[in-house]
This record gives C-alpha cells, structure tokens and sequence, in this order.
C-alpha cells in the first residue's frame, strides 16, 4: 500500500512557484543578465541589456526598444518592425525561471516568458 501511495505521488504535478515582485532594477539587472526571455507560443525571443537596449525578434520579424526602471517598474518603448508598441511602464514578478510582466505597473494584461 505504501508503495503504491508514493507511486502515485510520484505522478502528480510539482506545486507552481509562487511569483515574487522584482521592486529594484539592480535584482532585475542580475535576473535578466546573459539570459533571453523566451515566449514559445508567440514565437518571442528578446534580450535586455543593462544599458537601457531591448532586442530580439516576435514572430520572425525584428524587435526594438529602449527601458529604464521608474519606482520599481520596467518602462519600455518598443518597435516591432516597423510597428510602434507604446510606452508602459510594467510590474515585473519571478518565480523560478519565469519571469512575468504585467502591463499597466500591474493593472493590465501579463506575459510570462522563460528565462534561457
């Protein structure tokens, strides 16, 4: 019987890690350092560099843009080939090797990419 229970506790999910507010731009720094974030499904690969570039591509055409950290949020204007995306100013949260974005310093929509 004991066997059985730990069999089948071995098959059930790992419990989500709880997402944790990043509120500094030094841990974020240190997060996002020689790291991508990655969003599979929309085919999104972009880097963030310390120096205030992002870069990357979304769904095979070119990424753009330019950040800062504003009272404890990542602000960012971007141009997706050609395509203005607007500047916001968004709540950043991680948990393992995710990290999520939310529009709006938190009110709006999410994103969550992987950090490779």
């Amino acid at each position: 019987m004991r066997l059985v229970a730990l069999t089948f506790a071995a098959l059930l999910p790992l419990p989500a890690l709880a997402f944790e507010p990043v509120t500094d731009r030094a841990t974020f720094e240190s997060l996002i350092s020689d790291k991508e974030l990655r969003l599979g499904m929309m085919a999104i690969s972009l880097t963030i560099s310390p120096d205030g570039l992002i870069t990357g591509t979304a769904a095979g055409w070119e990424v753009s843009g330019t950040w800062d950290w504003i009272d404890g949020h990542f602000c960012r204007e971007m141009d997706w080939s050609g395509t203005p995306i607007p500047y916001n100013c968004q709540l950043v949260e991680v948990a393992g090797s995710q990290m999520r974005f939310t529009v709006d310093k938190g009110d709006g929509d999410s994103a969550t990419f992987n950090l490779r």
